[in-house]
């Protein structure tokens, strides 16, 4: 073999090594990129939470003057649970929301259908129970007018629907849209037969906002680290990394069976 071919043979040997070199090098940068990417997620995700456990129940319109107004059909203790399915129902799901609460949002996207499908069935009962927390933490009171609303909604018999109809048009967190009650009463047209004298009233007037900020003091009160807190039965399945509509289901299901 020549001189001149050697050295042609080392030289793209060479050129080859260099190259894997710099795959290599590409590859960790990569890597080092999600791994960052991910810490930043999640340390993100850390501050928002402990600024939202700082502040639970911290509801600056705390001091709202009227008696306390129960929504029409309102159950347990101080009739402070929204109940939406046959009360024969062998599984319970207590529910702790904020119509603020973008956690809230992405619960009830995920789970509605599976929920609505267990409700009526007769499988599943849910008692919804409102707070105020995002009020709390970035002022205002957007969520407390919501609640409100849907409590006036719970009077004309279609709370399902129009809690519904609040998460499907939720602003963003930190826009307090909701805080208006004609945003309010404009939604209610999208639920059948909702928008009407007595219910534009009740949310103008804001019929059950004691009512509202008696529940938030109930959630402050249970202790819970923030919302969306869902309880099956008793037992906090939300903190439960494994639940899937799907095992919702399956539980519900089973118990429904026994």
């Amino acid at each position: 073999m020549s001189e001149k071919n050697r050295d042609g043979k080392r030289t793209a040997r060479e050129r080859l090594a260099v190259e894997r070199e710099k795959q290599k090098s590409a590859e960790k940068r990569r890597r080092a990129l999600i791994v960052g990417a991910s810490v930043v997620c999640v340390l993100g995700l850390a501050a928002v939470i402990g600024v939202v456990a700082a502040n639970t129940g911290k509801d600056s319109k705390s001091k709202t003057a009227g008696p306390v107004v129960a929504p029409s059909g309102a159950q347990g203790k101080d009739s402070l649970a929204i109940p939406v399915g046959e009360e024969s129902a062998k599984s319970t799901l207590t529910v702790w929301e904020d119509f603020r609460c973008p956690a809230c949002q992405a619960f009830e996207t995920n789970y509605r259908s599976t929920i609505h499908e267990l409700t009526a069935a007769g499988k599943l009962k849910v008692e919804y129970h409102l707070a105020t927390i995002i009020d709390g933490n970035l002022r205002g009171s957007g969520s407390r007018h919501a609640a409100n609303a849907a409590a006036c909604a719970q009077d004309a018999g279609k709370f399902r629907a129009y809690h519904d109809v609040l998460y499907e048009n939720q602003p963003q967190e930190t826009d307090d849209a909701f805080a208006k009650d004609s945003a309010l009463v404009e939604l209610a047209a999208k639920v059948d037969g909702l928008d009407t004298p007595t219910f534009r009233t009740c949310v103008e007037d804001g019929t059950h906002n004691s009512w509202v900020v008696k529940s938030n003091q109930a959630f402050q009160s249970g202790g819970f680290g923030g919302t969306p807190t869902v309880l099956l039965n008793g037992k906090n399945i939300y903190q439960d990394q494994t639940m899937t509509p799907a095992k919702l289901k399956q539980m519900v299901e089973a118990a429904d069976k026994a």
